[in-house]
């Protein structure tokens, strides 16, 4: 009798900057999740799709669990929760070293209520200085909760990885692919080009800006008989010296966030972009629900 077909659905949580977005593209050998050393950088639940003959993963990548301040955030850890309640495995990921904080408590709190199997990855081992820090980690962790599986990696060194697909691949139960084989993910190609373009505002803006920024594509069409696809974008800020901030001086700073947007969007949908951004005020956008659904962040129900 042929080997029947595996599944699981996992979902990736943390603490924000922990590096949930960059295991994901890690795993998934693709970038489809925007990664900065800024915390919250993602948003909303992105699916990522792992298909290795017989065994299909599906990984939800959510955001970095905090203390809400605005509507925009609280969304963002309703995002967490909900996530943990639709998968078959959680897998928890923390730094290397420190005493258990409020995230990762409440993170526990929820995979515990859920009684679903878990991981613990201990990402950033790297960072180690010795071997008993890490152990004395392990241990306050499975003090707090028995945890199915550990995993210690680094991310950033590629080391580990392959234990930690090992481990879910071992957890995947026999089942129907829920996606087609070839499918790298569920979000639609216009939310990853407005991520990138995201991306790269928290790459080259300093601190409170760029999470008060959405950008919204407004134009994604390929042009016939041609390799070229045409994108317009128009990045959302809270207030107008943001706008100017965003725009630089002589524009350079916007042409700059674009020329690097342009660069991963054409190595990642295959053809030559024509990229043009455009910038506009929306005042405390983040606290007005109606325009958190029109910017496509508010959690499906």
């Amino acid at each position: 009798m042929a080997n029947p077909q595996k599944s699981a659905f996992v979902a990736i949580v943390g603490k924000p900057n922990v590096g949930k977005s960059s295991l994901l593209n890690k795993l998934l050998g693709e970038k489809i999740a925007i990664v900065t050393s800024k915390p919250q950088t993602t948003r909303t639940r992105i699916t990522g799709v792992l298909t290795e003959g017989k065994v299909q993963l599906v990984f939800i990548d959510t955001p970095g669990f905090h203390k809400p301040k605005t509507k925009l955030s609280d969304q963002m850890v309703k995002a967490v929760t909900s996530s943990i309640q639709d998968v078959d495995l959680a897998m928890l990921v923390v730094e290397p070293s420190g005493n258990l904080n409020e995230a990762e408590r409440g993170l526990i709190e929820n995979i515990r209520s859920q009684r679903i199997p878990s991981l613990l990855v201990i990402n950033k081992i790297d960072l180690l200085k010795s071997k008993e820090q890490l152990a004395e980690r392990i241990a306050l962790l499975m003090e707090e909760y028995p945890f199915d599986g550990v995993v210690p990696v680094s991310v950033l060194n590629d080391d580990g990885i392959d234990r930690i697909l090992a481990e879910l691949k071992s957890r995947a139960q026999e089942g129907p692919h829920f996606f087609p084989d070839d499918t790298l993910t569920d979000q639609p190609e216009r939310v990853i080009a407005a991520e990138i373009i995201r991306e790269k505002l928290l790459l080259n803006l300093q601190q409170e800006i760029p999470h008060g920024t959405a950008v919204v594509i407004e134009k994604m069409r390929e042009r016939e008989n041609q390799e070229i696809m045409d994108i317009e974008a128009m990045i959302y800020c809270e207030k107008s010296s943001h706008k100017g901030m965003i725009i630089g001086k002589g524009g350079g700073v916007l042409k700059r966030i674009a020329s690097q947007a342009r660069a991963d969007l054409e190595a990642f949908l295959g053809v030559h972009i024509h990229l043009q951004c455009w910038v506009k005020v929306r005042e405390d956008w983040r606290n007005k629900e109606l325009m958190i659904k029109n910017f496509g962040l508010s959690d499906p129900q």
